[in-house]
């Protein structure tokens, strides 16, 4: 596909959709942080939380403003978050990565602009549940609507999509939802969230099975990992400085997770199915 592009071009519009991810990032980080607090996310000017200084154009630009300002505010000197760099690089980076891994991304403007979209939304999703442990309704439903959507829409007729390989499709955002929509009941939302069970939903209808599994597949080996990460390195530092310990009861949000799996699987194609091939049986 880039032999087809050609050089020439792939690599500027590479560069281009890495500095829209940026501002993309800038905003999103603005979506997050006034998401259900009554503000406009579209309007208004942005400030410093310490000192109520509204921000100039030039204390506004992704990334850049945050490394020359040394971190903090130009007014009051405050610590700015690191969020705010951080969101925009890796939606930065995302949309990159779109351009390079998605090949009909690069052949179709229109499948471009979706899974860019969808990025965006992804990176909302995950920066609000890491800091509210939850999954706002909105961004979700957005996700799961276009996912279900962009597959329909690019389905030749109706009779197409009754066939086999579509319904497997469209019975997959279902198929993983309800395992944790099971979970989130019996337990009455102290194991899962409902909000991951509707992340499920779009994840199944945006890569279908069994992509769609192994994405799920996948979230829970490297939560799982990174819990145990978490464990160890609480009791290590509790041991230095008596602080409360990182339990298997504590809370971490698994929307990030699940993300992360599908990010994995649509970037890479991986198959966790396919790996009883790396790891024959002695017999």
């Amino acid at each position: 596909m880039i032999e087809d592009i050609g050089l020439r071009n792939f690599f500027p519009i590479l560069l281009v959709l890495f500095l829209l991810g940026l501002f993309i990032g800038s905003f999103l980080n603005v979506v997050t942080v006034r998401y259900n607090t009554g503000r406009s996310m579209v309007t208004g000017r942005s400030m410093c939380f310490s000192c109520g200084k509204t921000l100039k154009w030039y204390e506004l630009v992704p990334v850049i403003s945050f490394v020359l300002q040394g971190g903090r505010c130009h007014g009051c000197k405050s610590r700015i978050s690191w969020q705010y760099p951080a969101v925009e690089f890796l939606t930065g980076m995302l949309f990159a990565l779109v351009w390079v891994f998605v090949p009909v991304a690069q052949a179709d403007p229109l499948a471009l602009a979706y899974y860019l979209i969808m990025m965006a939304l992804l990176v909302a999703i995950t920066v609000y549940d890491l800091k509210h442990q939850i999954i706002p309704d909105a961004f979700v439903y957005a996700f799961a609507a276009l996912a279900l959507g962009y597959f329909v829409l690019n389905t030749e007729n109706f009779d197409a999509i009754l066939s086999i390989p579509a319904l497997y499709t469209l019975l997959a955002g279902p198929f993983l939802a309800l395992p944790f929509a099971a979970l989130w009941l019996v337990s009455k939302g102290r194991w899962i969230g409902l909000g991951d069970a509707k992340l499920a939903l779009g994840i199944g209808w945006f890569l279908g099975l069994p992509l769609g599994g192994s994405a799920i597949i996948l979230s829970f080996w490297v939560g799982a990992a990174v819990g145990l990460l978490l464990i160890a390195a609480s009791h290590a530092h509790a041991h230095i400085t008596h602080a409360k310990t990182f339990s298997l009861k504590s809370e971490i949000p698994f929307g990030p997770f699940m993300i992360l799996g599908m990010l994995a699987v649509l970037f890479s194609g991986l198959n966790v199915f396919d790996l009883g091939g790396l790891f024959p049986m002695p017999f």
